[in-house]
């Protein structure tokens, strides 16, 4: 354990897949299938139903997130009783790299087909970090785990943030922007697929599992009795490790729901141009990594629960002021820029908790249910929002509704007692928690 050339192997991917969310989920996609909607009539035709533009992005990334809802779990258990978890991994980072770059095709009255490659592509990168994140317990000691995953967030806000500026740098030298958004959409897909062969398949040790599959029982079949236990253990053993998780779902899926949102937002409300949107969320990425680290040194001193309950308060007032005072370019600015420091912070700080709060050899297994709210896949924030621009036509009163993920997932949190979940599972309880 606590191998350095593995450690960074496995930071390395967050740095390959950041890319998928920075330039595709947050950046490019939704605004540029917004504009191809409007070039069609304003709305989209999706499987019979009319979706305003500005709400079919939204609503792709539910769908996606759904998918995972039933599947992440039953791929979780696999995982955990075969030698697959690293292969597995590979496999689905490979497959949202090839849909991410197919993206380059999207284009005309190609909108659904940009949907179902991103939720193929979305779906896919969920999967894959099922499994990197349940690489974190055999890479880190207890004592270590912030600090390796702040290091994780943070190579991640840095790689997405390179790769968006090399974006920006083509978009402003193009004249034919919508080629250019295209080619930066697909070059998200070569990024994750290269650096991905380059690291963490070339690093990360694959583990024998601590527990055989029973003999005459197929991997999908024992997979869903180990489903049915997990969840009557979590309610039954582990009521502790269930509140966090759910509190965890719930206050992540406000900040999923942030990013996805906050460009369309930004260029539908403000009419913040696609060029200062990427210099935002650009400053946004390398800020957060920042972030990151700040709040781990936090922890340190006040402990990693203590530290994400002042982050959510720290959410609440942003939102209000995203409702109540943002109007200008500038405004936007002095959000996007607090928003990068909570942002790092409340991830990084929250995967490693919840690393401590699991038992041991089950980690790909436990790791599925935290990971179907992770980033990139809320599904309820994103279709509340999606539903509130179908029935107003604006999305300012969206934003005001994203406050009470925050607020529920604070209250959840602060009745958590991590020690005894920690304790419960029979880990080894850090020295500040």
């Amino acid at each position: 354990m606590d191998n350095k050339r593995e450690i960074f192997g496995w930071s390395m991917y967050d740095w390959a897949n950041s890319a998928f969310s920075t330039t595709v989920a947050t950046t490019f996609l939704g605004p540029y299938l917004d504009t191809l909607a409007k070039a069609q009539g304003g709305t989209v035709n999706f499987l019979g139903l009319q979706i305003e533009g500005a709400a079919f992005f939204p609503f792709c990334v539910s769908i996606s997130v759904i998918l995972q809802v039933l599947f992440l779990p039953i791929l979780g258990t696999i995982a955990d009783y075969s030698n697959l978890k690293k292969p597995m991994m590979l496999l689905f980072a490979y497959t949202g790299a090839a849909a991410t770059l197919l993206l380059f095709l999207v284009q005309g009255n190609l909108i659904v087909l940009g949907g179902f490659l991103f939720i193929l592509a979305n779906l896919a990168f969920g999967a894959a970090i099922v499994f990197y994140n349940a690489f974190l317990p055999d890479i880190a000691n207890p004592d270590r785990r912030d600090s390796v995953s702040s290091q994780g967030f943070a190579f991640g806000y840095i790689g997405g943030g390179v790769l968006l500026l090399l974006n920006l740098i083509l978009i402003n030298w193009m004249e034919d922007k919508a080629l250019a958004v295209r080619i930066s959409l697909a070059s998200a897909g070569i990024w994750w697929l290269v650096f991905t062969y380059l690291f963490p398949q070339q690093r990360l040790i694959q583990r024998e599992p601590a527990q055989s599959l029973p003999e005459g029982e197929s991997y999908l079949a024992h997979s869903l009795k180990q489903l049915k236990i997990t969840l009557k253990e979590l309610w039954q053993k582990y009521p502790k490790t269930l509140r966090y998780l759910v509190a965890y779902l719930i206050y992540n899926d406000g900040i999923q729901t942030v990013i996805v949102v906050s460009t369309l937002f930004a260029a539908g409300e403000l009419g913040i141009p696609i060029q200062t949107l990427v210099l935002v969320v650009l400053m946004i990425q390398f800020v957060a990594s920042g972030g990151a680290f700040i709040f781990n040194l936090l922890a340190g001193r006040i402990g990693a629960k203590n530290s994400i309950m002042f982050n959510l308060v720290i959410w609440v007032g942003l939102l209000i002021y995203a409702y109540g005072f943002l109007f200008t370019t500038a405004q936007f600015w002095v959000l996007g820029a607090l928003v990068a420091l909570v942002l790092g912070g409340s991830q990084a700080l929250s995967r490693s908790l919840f690393s401590q709060m699991i038992p041991e050899n089950r980690e790909a297994e436990y790791f599925s249910f935290y990971e179907i709210s992770e980033r990139g896949t809320s599904w309820i924030g994103p279709a509340v929002f999606g539903l509130a621009v179908q029935i107003t036509g604006t999305q300012r009163i969206a934003i005001l509704s994203l406050i009470i993920f925050f607020a529920v997932g604070l209250v959840l949190l602060y009745f958590t007692n991590v020690k005894q979940a920690i304790t419960d599972v029979g880990n080894e309880v850090p020295a500040v928690i």
